[in-house]
């Protein structure tokens, strides 16, 4: 599917080649493998420091833990619970920042915790401890907890359970699209020098004759080709990879990696309506979130040890029964059943193992681990910290190239990524993302767009919407929709997607460019044939391609609704 066209610069599909061969024609700084949050975010920082930057993912940007989160930029309640008040107090500061930097990503969520007579959390334990938390986290004033009474409570999130209710905590979270931020913070990386490439798998490393890692020797996936790329240092960020990679690098030694899978169900608002985002506490201890989203309602998550297949976890028949069975403890009337689930799915925390605990005591502390060829490998952490991790991972690597007398690493000046925001994010900042919005959806109208399209493209792209608008409107784009019976809107999604975000499979925009497999599964269904074959087109498929990437949309479709489990 891959096929070469003179390097420009931008984050094309169909520039994958030449970017790649960029890498190997020219020693990179550094090199990142993995291309969920963590190493987009490393290459953020690296790139911005002036670091000669490369980054390979061998399935899609943000195709394992980073698209299959609980979708929240949180503060970390439930580590106060367990005493890690430094995770707390990292994740409280860094979710703001996340949300000032790209707030068409981000979203203020006030979050109900139901208290019960036996319930895990007391009343005035938890007003104290939700003091504690707005202390640590450094809350703004607006969003400060408060208590309520039971009348309270049940006014904000009428179907919870009544009996032993002694009232609510009611605090704010922050809402994301993890898959949506992570391409936004590699679109920013890119945008300031850095290669970065999908589909792309490290097949070896390579060492120079004292045993130092030099690089590494990289197959395109998706057009075969190979390319050997040097690299001063290489970092792994490969999520629950990790410990694969330091064992592909025979330094699999002292901690390493325990795998638990989390699995989510989405309902719709008209079988279950939560009004109320709640984090409520089950019957076996554990705590659960409900969250009500565009017109749906997702439950999760579960935490439970996995040892299968890293690269396709599943939800099973245990893992749904287990979600509604808690759902149908704190919402009683609702009496869920398998049938009402629309979609789901299964993601992998790979968190550093502790003995003696079980998954959901574990810390969710991140830690780098360093081997004796050179190679640096980020573990552990969580989505809300990821700017933070790459900046202990870049202070890292500069600090190693300085005393190696490597020219970027001396010139190399500190972490700035505090202040710039990622891509789409250029909106004036949180207190000016309404008025920006109200702005481009005027804009977007009087280009012939419906209201509520514009909205919907403003809202979803941030300060990018103007390239969307214009692909709406070129007459290359509504000759190519007609062709192939796309709306103008999902016409310029599409296209935006393969030529600014380098999407090279029908899953990777209906699953990571659009989030409508999880939370609009009705899309999919309905343009699954017209955006398979205006991809065919755009990007001159083979018949067999084609067939290929139907297959495998029509696997995920499956495995989302239910129809396939472990």
């Amino acid at each position: 599917m891959s096929q070469s066209v003179p390097f420009t610069g931008t984050f094309s599909a169909r520039e994958r080649v030449a970017i790649l061969e960029n890498m190997r024609d020219q020693p990179l700084d550094l090199l990142v493998i993995g291309g969920g949050i963590t190493g987009a975010g490393i290459a953020l920082d690296a790139a911005s420091r002036g670091l000669r930057t490369g980054l390979v993912e061998m399935q899609d940007f943000a195709a394992g833990t980073s698209s299959r989160s609980t979708k929240l930029v949180h503060g970390g309640l439930r580590y106060l619970k367990q005493f890690e008040i430094g995770v707390v107090a990292e994740v409280g500061k860094e979710r703001a920042i996340v949300y000032e930097n790209g707030p068409h990503v981000t979203t203020p969520e006030w979050m109900l915790l139901p208290l019960y007579e036996d319930g895990t959390f007391g009343k005035f334990t938890t007003s104290i401890g939700l003091r504690l938390y707005d202390f640590l986290a450094g809350v703004k004033k607006a969003e400060r907890r408060s208590m309520l009474s039971v009348e309270e409570t049940l006014r904000r999130e009428p179907l919870l359970k009544r009996k032993g209710l002694k009232g609510g905590g009611y605090y704010v979270e922050y809402r994301t699209d993890d898959a949506r931020l992570t391409i936004e913070v590699m679109k920013k990386a890119r945008e300031l020098g850095a290669l970065a490439v999908n589909y792309a798998k490290v097949e070896s490393f390579a060492y120079d004759a004292s045993g130092k890692l030099t690089g590494a020797l990289v197959r395109d996936t998706a057009g075969g080709a190979e390319y050997a790329i040097r690299a001063a240092k290489v970092v792994n960020a490969t999520g629950p990879w990790v410990d694969s990679v330091r064992e592909f690098d025979k330094s699999k030694t002292g901690k390493t990696l325990r795998l638990t899978k989390g699995v989510h169900l989405v309902f719709d608002q008209r079988r279950f309506p939560l009004r109320q985002a709640v984090y409520f506490d089950t019957p076996d201890g554990r705590m659960i979130f409900s969250i009500p989203r565009a017109g749906k309602t997702y439950v999760g998550t579960t935490d439970t040890n996995y040892k299968g297949d890293i690269a396709h976890p599943l939800a099973t028949a245990e893992d749904r029964d287990y979600l509604l069975q808690a759902a149908n403890f704190m919402f009683p009337d609702l009496k869920l059943t398998e049938a009402d689930v629309e979609s789901s799915w299964a993601g992998l925390r790979p968190l550093i193992q502790q003995e003696g605990k079980n998954p959901s005591e574990i810390s969710r502390r991140d830690e780098i681990f360093h081997s004796p060829s050179g190679l640096i490998s980020i573990a552990g952490g969580k989505l809300t910290g990821y700017r933070k991790m790459a900046e202990a991972v870049v202070d890292d690597v500069v600090k190693r190239l300085a005393a190696e007398g490597n020219r970027a690493g001396r010139s190399a000046g500190p972490c700035r990524t505090r202040g710039i925001p990622i891509s789409g994010g250029d909106v004036g900042g949180s207190s000016s993302y309404g008025s920006f919005v109200a702005h481009k959806t005027k804009e977007g109208a009087r280009i012939g767009l419906s209201p509520k399209d514009a909205e919907a493209l403003a809202r979803f792209y941030g300060s990018n919407v103007d390239a969307l608008f214009s692909l709406a409107i070129d007459s290359r784009t509504r000759q190519w929709a007609e062709r192939h019976g796309l709306s103008a809107e999902v016409a310029a999604r599409l296209r935006y997607a393969m030529e600014h975000e380098m999407t090279v499979q029908p899953e990777d925009f209906f699953i990571r460019r659009t989030g409508w497999l999880f939370f609009d599964i009705a899309a999919v269904r309905t343009w699954k044939t017209p955006v398979i074959e205006a991809m065919a087109d755009w990007l001159d498929w083979t018949e067999e391609e084609s067939a290929y990437c139907a297959d495998r949309l029509e696997q995920y479709l499956e495995e989302a609704a239910g129809a396939r489990q472990e």
